[in-house]
């Protein structure tokens, strides 16, 4: 499905996997960050019982720029000599190596300080779509600054998670890979039973939902430093 044609030149671009924008999954995650990626729209958020409406989108601005999704390929610029179509040509042949499968149950779980959603198990058709982003779509990226590699630095990498950045320009990939969208930033400031709570909305917003599908690849773009993301092109895998 093609959300924009604009190929014109941009900021970075991300390979996400993200529901479609017409399904549940969306709607209940677009709805929790507070903005619909595909349309670029604000939305009203839920209400969490002891979190203020402000805290509440204080702590989402984080994942709301970035849109609803979880990472296969995280953002990149694209490298000298390639462009936007060359990447959707190659995700058009990645999506025909790939055949949809179906994700299983989400829990609501803290992961490095934030709320996520998680699968129980992960499945190793997954495991295969993630690595198959990160190798085949690097030759298209181009290389980190030093000001980039210094943020990643800063969560603290180990030997192995240094080695992944250098080789792919993510720290978080292949071995070290952890499905997940989003829920929150930082919890740090909230008080124990503000954590409770928060879970328990989340859970709510999400346990009734279907299981995920993994059918589809999504291209995600930055147009400019620090704006938000946009959902442009989503294309199918094999049934």
């Amino acid at each position: 499905m093609t959300m924009n044609s604009d190929l014109a030149p941009l900021h970075r671009v991300a390979v996400y996997w993200a529901p479609a924008p017409d399904s549940p999954w969306w709607q209940a995650g677009s709805q929790w960050l507070g903005r619909c990626a595909a349309t670029a729209l604000p939305l009203p958020q839920p209400v969490v019982e002891g979190v203020e409406a402000l805290e509440f989108a204080r702590l989402t601005a984080a994942p709301r720029r970035y849109g609803w999704h979880a990472t296969l390929k995280a953002p990149f610029g694209l490298a000298s000599g390639h462009d936007l179509a060359a990447l959707l040509v190659a995700l058009q042949r990645m999506a025909g190596r790939h055949r949809a499968f179906d994700l299983g149950p989400l829990q609501v779980c803290e992961l490095d300080g934030f709320l996520a959603l998680r699968p129980l198990h992960t499945p190793p058709e997954l495991l295969q779509l993630e690595a198959d982003c990160v190798q085949s779509l690097q030759p298209l990226a181009a290389g980190l600054g030093a000001a980039e590699l210094a943020r990643r630095r800063r969560a603290g990498l180990n030997a192995e998670q240094e080695a992944l950045l250098q080789a792919w320009g993510y720290p978080w990939v292949l071995q070290q890979f952890r499905f997940h969208l989003s829920l929150s930033g930082p919890l740090e400031r909230l008080l124990p039973q503000q954590r409770q709570a928060l879970r328990a909305a989340a859970m709510r917003q999400f346990h009734a939902l279907v299981p995920c599908r993994i059918d589809r690849l999504s291209v995600f773009v930055e147009p400019a430093p620090g704006a938000d993301f946009k959902l442009l092109h989503q294309l199918q895998l094999q049934p």
